[in-house]
């Protein structure tokens, strides 16, 4: 499908519902979010409908929540399906689905234990608990001293504890007081990390690729020198991969296109398949074992549901297939850019099927180029001003993906 249908709701004498229905959104909910103006009802693959009827191409997907596309049929058979046999036990007792999902993430990750919780800022917290508490048991760093080293640009969720690390104005002012024991170094910038480790250093946090930031990607080598040195120090390495994990870039991970594997994984997003919300903190026994009874918790994390997408999500992963289309259809979007350059992209990085790209501030602003797109049919999201964030699902077809850059060359003129 590479056209966007109309409907008689286009003619200007029949009254679109998009204004009505964006006045209704607004009344009632908390202005934390500035969306584009669409309503949206429907959404099938790498296309969604509005309210009024017009189909748009999905070139966001959900901040990579969304990579097997909207409705994948194996994700909403297995969500059918636990629907009619049990959704929620909470974990003071095991249900049927619990061992299968934590033993296959494991394995799909090549590591022992799965801490299963719920959304992306779920997983990063409880990523850095294990960290302290790993410090402390495990390597004796003195009580209440423990520190993780962070980098300039991360973003890692909007808690209290993680914006405290942010230096994004925006997401930081006026939240504070904030939690100690963070130091912040230059990404991509293995001389500062190496100077800000200390006896007390317990983790570093990083984005294998910076997402939010713009999809920055470092230079090669900088993640296995952040590996060798969290080595060399016994410092434990934690890859934040819920935007870039999971097939994005076109491997299951980000850290795989260098060959590193991190001591801890955080994941999120496309864990659940666009269904449910499913995260979860994937290590090594000598690493989460360092958790028991009544430290850690979470209602709904690990529910029944939550495994039965998770699960089949795995399976999906397990085959590569998508990691192979991130592959293939990221060479598209590569090339489809680098043919940009220089008619209103100032630059661009891709990996995979992701890919932040810098518009000419003389055609205007990141989310004047997104609007462009939407009355072209097509759904993005800009950041830091003039960049845009392109992450289509990876079910989306060549002729479509085609399509959507047609459209992202005609607003730039």
């Amino acid at each position: 499908m590479t056209t966007v249908e109309t409907t008689s709701a286009d003619s200007p004498e029949t009254p679109r519902r998009t204004p009505e229905e964006l006045a209704r959104a607004e009344a009632h909910a908390a202005h934390n979010y500035h969306p584009l103006p669409v309503v949206l009802s429907h959404a099938e693959g790498a296309w969604t409908t509005d309210v009024d009827g017009r189909r748009l191409l999905d070139m966001l997907a959900g901040y990579s929540a969304l990579n097997f596309g909207h409705g994948h049929p194996a994700l909403l058979a297995a969500a059918h399906a636990q629907l009619d046999r049990v959704t929620l036990t909470s974990r003071a007792f095991v249900h049927d689905r619990f061992a299968d999902f934590t033993a296959r993430l494991a394995a799909l990750c090549g590591k022992d234990l799965v801490l299963p919780m719920n959304t992306g800022a779920e997983a990063v917290e409880s990523g850095l608990k294990v960290a302290r508490k790993w410090g402390y048991d495990v390597k004796g760093v003195q009580a209440d001293q423990a520190e993780i080293v962070v980098m300039s640009g991360n973003f890692h969720g909007r808690t209290t504890t993680v914006v405290g690390f942010s230096d994004d104005p925006d997401a930081r002012n006026g939240f504070g007081p904030f939690t100690p024991g963070f130091v912040r170094v230059p990404y991509a910038d293995l001389g500062a990390l190496r100077a800000a480790i200390t006896p007390r250093t317990v983790a570093v946090l990083l984005e294998p690729i910076q997402g939010e930031a713009g999809v920055l990607i470092p230079p090669p080598g900088y993640l296995p020198g952040v590996r060798d040195l969290c080595t060399e120090h016994g410092v434990l390495m934690i890859a934040d991969e819920i935007q870039s994990g999971l097939g994005r870039t076109g491997r299951t991970f980000a850290c795989d296109h260098e060959g590193v594997v991190p001591d801890i994984y955080l994941l999120g997003k496309a864990l659940g398949g666009g269904v449910v919300p499913v995260s979860a903190v994937v290590a090594d026994r000598d690493v989460l074992g360092v958790l028991h009874p009544g430290q850690h918790g979470s209602t709904f994390g690990g529910s029944p549901l939550a495994c039965a997408v998770g699960l089949a999500v795995v399976e999906l992963l397990e085959t590569g297939e998508f990691q192979h289309r991130a592959t293939q259809l990221g060479v598209v979007l590569h090339d489809r850019l680098a043919a940009l350059s220089g008619h209103g992209v100032t630059g661009f990085r891709a990996r995979g099927l992701w890919a932040g790209v810098d518009i000419d501030p003389a055609l205007g602003t990141g989310r004047d180029l997104c609007e462009a797109l939407l009355a072209r049919g097509v759904l993005a999201k800009d950041t830091h001003g003039s960049t845009i964030r392109l992450a289509p699902p990876l079910v989306i077809s060549t002729e479509d993906l085609h399509w959507g850059l047609d459209q992202l060359a005609a607003a730039l003129t």
